[in-house]
C-alpha cells in the first residue's frame, strides 16, 4: 500500500467520523426542537390566575414550575459555555413572569440561546468535566454531554408535574409523546 493509500484512508475514516458526529450533534437538535414544541403547547395553557396555586404544601407554585421549565432549554448554554455552577456564587433566581406571553417569550429565548450552543458544539467536548458545586460541596460531578441530558431530562419531568397540575385543575391535557385523554388528534 502506498503512501498516499494511506493517505486516502485516514482522510476518509475523519470525513466518516465528522459525519458521525455530525449525525448525533443533527439528532439532539431534532429531540431538542421536539421538547421544546411540546413544552410550548404546556405552557400556553397555564393560567395566570392560578401563579400562586400549589396542589401540596410541598410543591412548587405553579408560576415558580412553569418559570423553570421555561428556562431550563438555556441550560444547554451553560453546559457547553461553562465547566459548571456553584451556587455558593451563582445563586438560582426565578426568572419574572406575570402572563403566557413572559413565559412564551422566556420559553423562546431559552430555547433559541440552548439551540445555538448545541449547533456549535463539538462531539469531542461532550466528555469534558462539568462540576455542579454549592461551595465546597459537590452536587454533580458530570460530563458536558450528561448535564445537556439532565436538562433535556429536567424539562420532560417537569412538564410532567406541570401536566399534573393541569389536570387537578380540569385543563384539558395536549399530547406530548402520544396522544392524551384530551387529546386525540395528536
Amino acid at each position: 500500500m502506498s503512501f498516499t493509500d494511506l493517505i486516502l484512508m485516514e482522510l476518509t475514516t475523519i470525513e466518516k467520523t465528522k459525519q458521525k458526529n455530525m449525525d448525533i450533534i443533527k439528532a439532539l437538535l431534532k429531540e431538542f426542537e421536539s421538547e421544546f414544541n411540546t413544552t410550548k403547547k404546556f405552557l400556553a395553557l397555564v393560567p395566570v390566575d392560578k401563579f400562586d396555586w400549589a396542589p401540596h404544601e410541598k410543591s412548587m407554585k405553579m408560576k415558580s414550575l412553569a418559570s423553570h421549565i421555561a428556562e431550563l432549554p438555556g441550560w444547554l448554554n451553560l453546559a457547553f459555555t461553562a465547566d459548571g455552577l456553584d451556587f455558593a456564587t451563582a445563586p438560582y433566581e426565578e426568572k419574572k413572569v406575570e402572563s403566557n406571553e413572559d413565559l412564551l417569550k422566556l420559553l423562546e429565548e431559552s430555547y433559541e440561546s440552548g439551540k445555538a450552543e448545541l449547533e456549535k458544539a463539538r462531539v469531542e467536548d461532550f466528555d469534558k468535566q462539568w462540576i455542579l458545586r454549592n461551595g465546597d460541596q459537590i452536587l454533580g460531578d458530570l460530563t458536558k454531554y450528561e448535564m445537556m441530558r439532565i436538562a433535556f431530562s429536567q424539562t420532560t419531568h417537569h412538564r410532567a408535574q406541570l401536566g399534573v397540575y393541569l389536570r387537578l385543575l380540569d385543563i384539558p391535557i395536549p399530547g406530548s409523546y402520544g396522544p392524551s385523554a384530551d387529546d386525540q388528534s395528536f
